[in-house]
Formats: C-alpha cells, sequence, structure tokens
C-alpha cells in the first residue's frame, strides 16, 4: 500500500491504495499550506508548515489535526519543514522571516537555531515578490551526518551548519543564491543535487564546491529535484524559462528532464510526450521517487503522475483531482510506501 500526500495552498490530497484501487480525500481546507514532510519509518505521522498557523501534526495520517511549537517557533509563516532519515523524532522548520527550529522529540518541544541571519551574506538577502523579507524555501538534512545540513534562503544563500545549528556556515561563491529544492542519497556521501531559480547545480564534496552540468538543460529555473532510490546517478527535475513561466496555469510553460550518468555522452533529456504533461498550459511539476529503482511520481495543475521506468513512460493516477489543484501550483508532494 502507498500513501501519497499532495498540497496546494488551499487543501491537502491523501491518496491511499494502488493501481486500480486510489482512494483519495481532501483535508485541511481551512489553511493556507506551504510545505509537507513525513518519516518513513512514520507514515501516519504528518507535519505541514502553514503561512497563518505555524507548525500542524497529524498522527492519524491527516484525519486530525494539533498546532505544535506555537510558543516558539517564531512566525506563522512556515515554509521549509525536514526530518532526520535516520530518527523520526528529529525534526527541522524553516519560517519566513528566515529562521530555523529543531525538535528532537517530534514536534512537542523546539528550540531556535540562532545566528542565521548574522551571516556576511544576509544583508543582501531578498525575496523579490515581498523585497523586505527572505525565508527558508528547503532544508535538506545529509543522510550519512545527520548533523549536517543544507539549508537555502530564498533569494541569497545556500548555507549549511555540521553541527546542527550550533553554528552556520555562509555560502559559498560557486553554489547557487535562489536554490528551490535539493535531494541527497544515502549511497553516495557528500553528494548533493539543487535545482534553483539560477540554475541547476550539484556538489561531490558536500557543498564545499559546486558545479554546474547543464548541457541539454534548455530551461534552467528549476524548480524540483529528485533522484532515483536505487541508482543516483538517474537524476530529474523540473524547470521553465523563469519564474513567470512556472507557477500560473494561464501562462505557464514548464518541462521535465533527465540526466543518466552512467549513460554515454552525459546530458539532460527532456522528457516530452510519454504521458506526463509539460509544455503550455502546464505548471512546474514537484517530483518524489518511489522505494524501488526507477519510480518516480510528479504532481502539477494536470494531475498526479507516476512512472516505473525513469520516465520513459507515465501513467495518470485515476483519482478526481480537486478543481482548486488546477489553478494552484503544487506545494509539497510525499510519498510513503
Amino acid at each position: 500500500m502507498v500513501t501519497l500526500y499532495v498540497a496546494t495552498r488551499d487543501a491537502l490530497l491523501v491518496v491511499d491504495g494502488g493501481p486500480g484501487d486510489w482512494q483519495p480525500s481532501t483535508r485541511l481546507s481551512e489553511h493556507a499550506l506551504a510545505c509537507l514532510a513525513v518519516h518513513p519509518d512514520q507514515p501516519r505521522r504528518l507535519f505541514c508548515g502553514t503561512s497563518d498557523a505555524g507548525v500542524l501534526r497529524s498522527d492519524d495520517g491527516g484525519d486530525t489535526w494539533s498546532r505544535v511549537g506555537e510558543s516558539v517557533v517564531d512566525s506563522g509563516a512556515v515554509t521549509a519543514l525536514a526530518t532526520n532519515p535516520d530518527d523520526p523524532k528529529e525534526v527541522w522548520v524553516g519560517t519566513e522571516p528566515s529562521a530555523v527550529y529543531h525538535s528532537t522529540d517530534g514536534g512537542d518541544v523546539w528550540t531556535e537555531k540562532t545566528g542565521l541571519t548574522d551571516l556576511p551574506s544576509a544583508s543582501s538577502w531578498s525575496f523579490p515578490p515581498r523585497p523586505e523579507t527572505h525565508h527558508v524555501r528547503w532544508i535538506e538534512v545529509d543522510p550519512v551526518d545527520p548533523s549536517h545540513l543544507y539549508v537555502a534562503v530564498e533569494a541569497g544563500a545556500l548555507v549549511q551548519t555540521h553541527d546542527r545549528g550550533e553554528t552556520w556556515e555562509g555560502r559559498v561563491d560557486s553554489s547557487r543564491i535562489d536554490t528551490h529544492s535539493m535531494a541527497t542519497h544515502p549511497d553516495v556521501p557528500g553528494r548533493a543535487w539543487a535545482a534553483a531559480g539560477d540554475g541547476y547545480a550539484e556538489t561531490s564534496d558536500g557543498g564545499e564546491t559546486w558545479q554546474y552540468p547543464q548541457k541539454g538543460l534548455s530551461h534552467r529555473y528549476c524548480w524540483s529535484v529528485v533522484v532515483d532510490e536505487a541508482d543516483p546517478r538517474t537524476v530529474l527535475v523540473s524547470s521553465a524559462s523563469g519564474a513567470y513561466a512556472a507557477h500560473t496555469a494561464s501562462r505557464a510553460e514548464t518541462y521535465v528532464y533527465r540526466k543518466r550518468e552512467h549513460a554515454e555522452g552525459v546530458q539532460w533529456e527532456r522528457l516530452d510526450g510519454r504521458g506526463l504533461p509539460t509544455g503550455d498550459g502546464v505548471t512546474r511539476a514537484v517530483l518524489a521517487a518511489g522505494d524501488t529503482g526507477g519510480e518516480f511520481y510528479a504532481a502539477n495543475d494536470q494531475g498526479l503522475f507516476h512512472t516505473t521506468d525513469s520516465g520513459d513512460s507515465w501513467r495518470r493516477l485515476s483519482i478526481e483531482w480537486p478543481e482548486s489543484f488546477e489553478s494552484e501550483p503544487i506545494r509539497g508532494l510525499v510519498v510513503v510506501d
């Protein structure tokens, strides 16, 4: 049995089941949703970040919710969530204005990890639609060393900590400054992949230096990046020509690309005409990996899609797609097998 959690600003869609027997239900329509996190060892415990009610937690797969961290998390706007791959009780939160909070007991008690905005680059951080502020867009926990985190501030920096936020390390010159999402893999220590508004990037030395292998990637406003669970040499990314073409269906033009490092002449390949809607009128997809080789999910304004052959062919899940999901960009997609 598989459970998929899909969020837009307006609602959370919970989809249980499997091929031929998907059971969707809609939750949390009373809040403005921003991000999701679920640990695979506790698939019924779900964290949801909102822009109006801080962090919400469900312990029953989304049936009921309670607010956690409200006496510590000093912002109603929660913009990023992450868990420690080795410990479902360790949870991380990022907010607007940019701040990072930490829990080691599954969200009951929280601590702010101060010092983030004391970094030298902080004076240049700014989110263009609201230039007076900025926020934590993504938190990526190193699966090999969970004291090491990458924290992306939108917009201005990708920073790191190697001691669970006790101290912060500023951005390096080769990193992207508008990172939207990241991926790591336990089988390749030191590697990380980043989808950013200013292009794609990856590192093989734990973020000390970044490279830009973008041959064949014609659309470089990158939004979501995901790595094959069984073979981290296979990477998928969703992208557009810019922010204007990424997020709103009436003017959208977005694509999904694949890179296979084990193939001869490594370059990005655009996955058009394979059952996954792309191009005009399609908002940027949010991607997630399944637990078997070649398995990925994608969600956009057209629906929820599944591939088992690394994107060579996709099938739309046979569920009713909520009407509000056709006009709002996807904020989060989590798959629990």
